[in-house]
């Protein structure tokens, strides 16, 4: 192939890929038009305001352009130009709580075609635990998980490695100091009509870290857990293993929390 026609070929290409990154860009207040914030009208007059950073740094440029994937934040809070999703996972053993690659069998791989939405899990379940995860791109979600004066409820089925003494029960139920740090939780009872080695334990962490260090402070160990509910959201009609989209009620729920 003659050089001259390699050079033109290669130079095609190169245009070629620019002009892909040219088309990937969007317009910042339509970026923010379709987070839903504002009109685009608006966002341009809070862009001039100075409300709007991209990656850090306040962007007051009329007709700037940013990535999709760009942290773009407005008064602080990062938004997003995608499609809000909301996706409940009942999941079973064997899958790691992460969106890493990397860690062998994810949650991610059971809801990989639950949206095209770059959705990710609320809170953590360990890869032997079961139950309910929500995923969703709504970073105002993820912020209400989060909150530490109000949080959203979690409920844990609990099996034991041996029945739960009456007395630590009160005292869990009650709070208590570990290494220097007073534990809560919302509430803790038997399950009725079950082993005095199962409870039902409601907590407003995200994770589950506090139901291990609690129940080893008092030497039990968990040898089943599994979250049957996430604030108003249960596992009714949503077999292990598999994701539903919330409805427009549950999401009203969840929404009223």
């Amino acid at each position: 192939m003659p050089a001259n026609h390699r050079q033109k070929k290669t130079a095609k290409k190169s245009s070629s890929v620019q002009e892909n990154k040219k088309s990937s860009l969007i317009r910042l207040n339509k970026f923010i038009s379709n987070s839903g914030v504002c009109s685009r009208r608006e966002a341009d007059l809070f862009i001039s305001i100075g409300n709007v950073t991209v990656n850090g740094e306040v962007v007051t440029e009329m007709g700037y352009k940013v990535k999709p994937n760009d942290d773009v934040r407005f008064d602080g809070a990062r938004i997003n130009p995608e499609q809000k999703a909301y996706v409940l996972l009942n999941k079973p053993k064997g899958f790691a709580n992460t969106t890493s690659e990397g860690k062998g069998r994810t949650v991610m791989d059971l809801v990989a075609k639950a949206s095209a939405s770059n959705i990710r899990p609320i809170g953590r379940l360990g890869r032997n635990s079961l139950g309910l995860i929500l995923f969703t791109n709504d970073e105002k979600m993820h912020a209400k998980f989060t909150n530490s004066k109000n949080g959203v409820v979690r409920l844990f089925h609990v099996e034991l490695d041996k029945p739960l003494k009456f007395e630590h029960l009160k005292q869990i139920q009650e709070g208590f100091k570990h290494k220097g740090k007073l534990i809560r939780v919302e509430d803790i009872s038997y399950v009725e009509g079950a082993k005095k080695n199962e409870v039902g334990i409601k907590i407003k962490n995200t994770g589950n870290t506090l139901l291990r260090t609690l129940f080893t402070h008092f030497n039990y160990e968990i040898e089943k857990l599994d979250c049957v509910s996430i604030g108003p959201l249960t596992k009714k009609d949503l077999p292990r293993g598999h994701w539903k989209h919330l409805s427009e009620h549950e999401l009203s729920l969840m929404m009223m929390l």
